[in-house]
């Protein structure tokens, strides 16, 4: 609660100091003076900054998040709206991650300075290096114009059109998957040969104890904790919304949806946004602390 307090203070605080008249951009060129009166006065924009702020606080804290100034819609509706889009890409993508990121890890870690290692090294430092719009360009290129295989973005709900969604979920998630098992790739090869080092993996060979029973209990097991530590961090991104993929694809996400609030200058949406992204934040990280203690016991001592 300490944390999202803070959150809730310094968005709120970089928001209102952000240039430009929500009203005066969501009413366009032509208005009346009383009409831009009685529009900040129904917005509360007319009142203090903290007035404001305990007064968007307590709505908040029930649940409330205002009204955007843009489309005159709730601001938990527009997140509901936007909400699915965002959890099918951030789960798509992180299970791409991790279909690249664990093998690829583990085999460089068991071969050091081979080829499958330096192959590993090059991909890893190919997904951190790229851009991640060059990326999607090029996708759209080979697979949407040169090929035809794939439209090249927009968003279909699974139960509407199940092959249209998965369609267009291929070319955002291998995108942003590639850029995420970039980074996972190097925390596993690096967890994976800590893991092979240590004193007790030394241990369980001398008792001659098979390679494959020595690498699944105590060499996976103890390379676990830093993997789960990055995965939730990547997942974390994801889910607070990859701004450039979206605009890219045409993803209507979360991302998106602040980009947008940020150039209309729509207070309430950019703040219940953000204040969404923190609490996401907050949550994996406890998630990600109570699986610690499932898979190393010694941790709850």
């Amino acid at each position: 609660m300490v944390v999202l307090a803070g959150v809730s203070v310094i968005v709120f605080g970089l928001v209102h100091l952000v240039p430009g008249d929500p009203v005066r951009l969501a009413l366009g060129t032509r208005f009346s003076q009383d009409t831009y009166d009685a529009l900040r006065e129904r917005s509360g924009l007319d009142q203090p900054l903290v007035t404001q702020f305990f007064d968007w606080l307590g709505r908040a804290l029930s649940g409330d998040l205002g009204v955007s100034f843009r489309s005159g819609d709730t601001v938990t509706s527009l997140i509901a709206e936007r909400l699915p889009a965002t959890l099918t890409l951030a789960f798509a993508s992180i299970l791409v991650a991790l279909v690249i990121a664990v093998p690829l890890g583990t085999i460089s870690a068991l071969r050091p300075r081979s080829i499958i290692d330096r192959f590993a090294t090059l991909i890893s430092q190919f997904g951190i290096s790229v851009p991640e719009f060059w990326m999607a360009i090029v996708l759209i290129l080979v697979f949407a114009g040169t090929l035809g295989w794939l439209p090249s973005g927009g968003y279909v709900p699974l139960s509407e059109d199940p092959l249209g969604w998965l369609e267009r979920l291929v070319m955002p998630a291998v995108v942003t998957g590639v850029v995420s098992g970039s980074v996972i790739t190097r925390f596993v090869r690096s967890s994976v040969l800590e893991a092979l080092g240590a004193d007790h993996v030394r241990t369980a060979r001398a008792k001659g104890l098979p390679e494959r029973q020595v690498f699944t209990w105590h060499v996976l097991r103890n390379a676990l904790l830093p993997l789960v530590t990055v995965t939730g961090v990547q997942l974390a991104y994801l889910l607070s919304g990859v701004v450039v993929v979206e605009i890219v694809f045409s993803w209507p996400g979360l991302g998106q949806l602040a980009l947008q609030s940020v150039q209309a200058r729509d207070y309430p949406v950019l703040q219940g946004a953000i204040l969404l992204f923190a609490i996401v934040f907050l949550v994996i990280n406890l998630v990600v602390d109570l699986l610690y203690t499932a898979i190393d016991p010694r941790i709850r001592r």
